[in-house]
């Protein structure tokens, strides 16, 4: 089998001044891949910025003979995102890949949780991704290719305590991945997500010694495949840790069915309403229109 190039590709990956978004660079870049290394350069809550970060990661490209570019526009505006996808468009005519990496944390259990821990929260992951991508998209959907990467989160997928904000803004983005997936279809624009756990300066205080184990780097091959060429996938979520590689999915079970039936029936047959055999993983509401239809008329 041949090697996965990326020669003559243009990539953005935002957040890309560290942890995981330094990787991703670091290896697309290694594999011929032009890159905008987009960082605002703040802290781990969002607060601050430095154009230090971007550069620092450009310039160990360009060592290595890569060729990169640093971004220090924000995700979490239009126009920053805007401007984001101008700066590949200025230094290298076009773009590729892109891959919606920059986060921020803002932790509490939601009884305490204030709004000003909310809607930042939101706007870097969620509408972060929403501000880049349309952009770029407009670019890919006219040369009928692109490849899109989102970074969702196992906290959205699965909820984690204390992360209200955090896990819904993520699980946002399995929605918007499934959705642009079936967009970008018949554009030869193929969408995924992936769900990582890695030790980065958001999660090393949480993952204690297993955090020995979650190398970023551990992630960066699964994402240097779903943004080549050749991947076969599209709306679809990768659990990515430590070099273990799963896929999520969203399962419907085969449920129950009864015409004008009461609450009293629901409770009734729960057990057989939650009972995991027999489940379909749909593509797209259609699967489960099709399931209902059958259900329905039989």
């Amino acid at each position: 089998m041949t090697d996965l190039t990326f020669d003559g590709k243009v990539a953005i990956i935002t957040g890309a001044g560290g942890g995981l978004g330094k990787s991703h660079a670091l290896e697309l870049a290694r594999r011929g891949a032009r890159i905008v290394v987009n960082d605002l350069g703040g802290s781990v809550d969002g607060t601050g910025d430095s154009s230090s970060a971007a550069q620092l990661v450009v310039d160990e490209i360009t060592a290595a003979g890569g060729e990169a570019v640093a971004d220090h526009n924000s995700v979490a505006t239009a126009e920053g995102g805007a401007a984001i996808v101008r700066s590949a468009v200025d230094a290298f005519g076009t773009v590729d890949i892109l891959i919606n990496n920059a986060g921020i944390l803002r932790d509490k259990t939601f009884h305490n949780m204030t709004p000003d821990m909310v809607k930042p929260v939101l706007d870097v992951h969620l509408l972060g991704a929403f501000n880049v991508t349309q952009p770029a998209w407009l670019i890919m959907r006219d040369k009928n290719y692109g490849r899109i990467v989102n970074t969702s989160s196992n906290s959205g997928l699965l909820g984690n305590f204390g992360q209200a904000n955090y896990g819904a803004a993520k699980l946002g983005l399995v929605g918007f991945t499934r959705v642009l997936a079936n967009e970008g279809r018949k554009r030869n624009i193929k969408v995924n997500a992936i769900a990582p756990v890695a030790r980065t300066r958001m999660t090393e205080d949480l993952l204690g010694p297993l955090g020995d184990k979650l190398d970023p780097s551990q992630v960066t091959p699964t994402v240097v495949y779903l943004a080549h060429e050749d991947v076969p996938v599209s709306g679809e979520v990768y659990s990515t840790a430590g070099g273990v590689v799963a896929r999520y999915f969203i399962g419907l079970t085969e449920g129950w069915v009864k015409d004008g039936h009461s609450a009293e029936d629901v409770r009734d047959n729960f057990e057989q309403i939650r009972d995991e055999d027999g489940y379909i993983v749909p593509d797209d509401p259609s699967g489960e229109l099709g399931k209902l239809l059958k259900l329905l008329t039989s």
